[in-house]
């Protein structure tokens, strides 16, 4: 489902850490600051990381002037059109094991989306939601290892998430793959989803596009703590398959400038996608881009 006719108003309450605070239900975790421009949320939190900043830390920015995306791709992030933030986590996990932060956080997001916007998004493996086969959402986990026991020292999780399109539209060749959630359009008020009622003021602290952003960043961080507590059960796996895109599909497995048709049978227990090519040969990838063969 997508809504259109959606009319999001500034509310004048800009993008606050205490807005978001306000928001969030999980005590005692998370420390939020809140920056207008920074060159990626991901860099600068983990120069923050080096100089200890805590786990459950969040660095969320009003605008990145070089967001970062996986395979070294830039992420587009304009000012008041969407969420950008990171989370540190000091997890202790095996190397084989951070696929695991990006997919529960994947799950955490969609729910979140579902929740405060009331639009249902899929995944597509293994870091992108999708809406109307176009990308509303990135997520991108940078770890660093402990030279010791190779255990994953630091876990910097990035999440961007358009929310309305830019005035101009996305630029170049994302006009093409990207789209937002809300289509900005006018159109009555309680069709935006953000759980007001139409006789209730519009400048109110969940109303407009940054009740929406806090509620949205507030809701994400509750929904991905409670799958990081205990990881190892897996407890976000079922969903992560069933909001899959890409399983029983034809895909193309990217890599090395070339793509290679298979089609995608699995999503093991390590959230490792599981293809069969055309050969006849199977493979486990557990890094790695795909695309769905129309």
């Amino acid at each position: 489902m997508k809504i259109t006719g959606c009319h999001l108003e500034s509310s004048g309450d800009v993008l606050t850490a205490a807005g978001i605070m306000s928001h969030i239900k999980t005590g005692g975790v998370f420390q939020v600051e809140v920056r207008k421009q920074v060159t990626s949320t991901n860099t600068v939190l983990r120069e923050m990381a080096e100089k200890g900043a805590p786990e459950g830390f969040v660095l969320v920015a009003e605008e990145q002037l070089a967001g970062k995306g996986r395979m070294g791709r830039s992420f587009y992030s304009p000012g008041r059109h969407g969420v950008y933030f990171s989370l540190l986590l000091r997890p202790g996990l095996k190397a084989g094991e951070t696929t695991l932060i990006t997919s529960a956080a994947a799950v955490a997001v969609a729910r979140a989306v579902e929740d405060v916007i009331g639009v249902r998004v899929g995944i597509k493996w293994v870091n992108d939601l999708f809406l109307n086969d176009k990308k509303v959402c990135g997520i991108l986990t940078e770890a660093t290892f402990g030279m010791e026991n190779g255990l994953v020292e630091t876990a910097i999780l990035g999440i961007g998430v358009n929310i309305t399109a830019p005035e101009e539209g996305f630029p170049g060749e994302l006009g093409d793959v990207a789209t937002a959630l809300v289509e900005d359009g006018g159109g009555e008020h309680e069709e935006c989803g953000c759980n007001c009622k139409s006789g209730q003021d519009r400048q109110g602290s969940n109303c407009g596009i940054d009740g929406v952003r806090r509620r949205l960043i507030a809701a994400t961080l509750d929904e991905f703590w409670r799958f990081y507590q205990n990881l190892p059960a897996r407890e976000f796996l079922d969903e992560y398959r069933e909001r899959s895109i890409v399983l029983g599909c034809d895909i193309y497995v990217l890599s090395g400038g070339g793509q290679r048709p298979a089609h995608a049978l699995a999503i093991d227990d390590s959230c490792k996608l599981v293809v069969r090519f055309e050969s006849g040969e199977t493979a486990t990838l557990d890094s790695g881009e795909v695309s769905v063969r129309f």
